[in-house]
């Protein structure tokens, strides 16, 4: 298999798609297309990241092409077993099917006034009313997911799975941005933060030489 991703410090779609592809187990090549570089739009009219017109990230497994993170995990899911992403409770993967979902199509202020960037501390930062309402709306979806479905592990769920690969990007933002926290949901960041995974994400960012510009400053 093939995974096709944008620059690790800035590309959240990436992110979840890789993490994805690391919780399935089956190995993988990673190619990474810096997003935005002098060639990006040729590239999006061809080559390997022609089926989804430039949208990252990107899975090739043989003759099957599939893009767009969800897509890739429900693919992967299919691949290797579906409890290997959700949880077995019913109403635990009821929530966590509802919450990927969410964060799937919402949010999207957050998304806009705070754009992945995870190497970079912005001072000062204060977010619009909606930017604020989204991130209560997602403190909310992590207390209620601890709280009901969380005693296996520091994880949403308890363990790691498909609402961690999710949100692993909003984590990443809160942390930019520097958005106050309670306590419970600083203990969940810490844990995802260090997860194997994320750290080789975040190493392989911090080693990246692109930069783009309008992702370097706060709007």
């Amino acid at each position: 298999m093939k995974l096709i991703i944008g620059n690790k410090n800035y590309s959240s779609w990436s992110l979840r798609g890789w993490l994805a592809a690391k919780q399935s187990g089956l190995h993988f090549e990673e190619i990474v297309v810096p997003l935005f570089g002098e060639n990006w739009e040729a590239d999006k009219q061809s080559g390997q990241i022609r089926p989804s017109s430039g949208k990252v990230p990107l899975l090739w497994d043989g003759d099957a092409v599939v893009w767009d993170s969800l897509a890739i995990l429900d693919y992967l899911a299919d691949k290797v077993g579906r409890d290997r992403f959700w949880p077995k409770d019913e109403a635990a993967r009821g929530m966590a099917r509802s919450m990927v979902a969410e964060m799937h199509s919402s949010f999207q202020a957050l998304r806009s006034e705070c754009p992945m960037n995870v190497r970079k501390r912005f001072d000062g930062f204060e977010p619009s009313d909606a930017c604020t309402a989204d991130i209560l709306r997602i403190l909310g979806l992590w207390a209620e997911a601890r709280s009901r479905f969380g005693s296996g592990g520091p994880f949403l769920f308890g363990t790691f799975g498909a609402a961690d690969v999710f949100f692993a990007p909003v984590v990443s933002r809160f942390i930019s941005y520097q958005i106050a926290v309670p306590g419970f949901a600083g203990a969940y960041m810490q844990a995802l933060w260090e997860h194997e995974w994320m750290q080789g994400w975040i190493t392989a960012s911090e080693d990246e030489e692109w930069v783009i510009e309008q992702y370097e400053t706060v709007g």
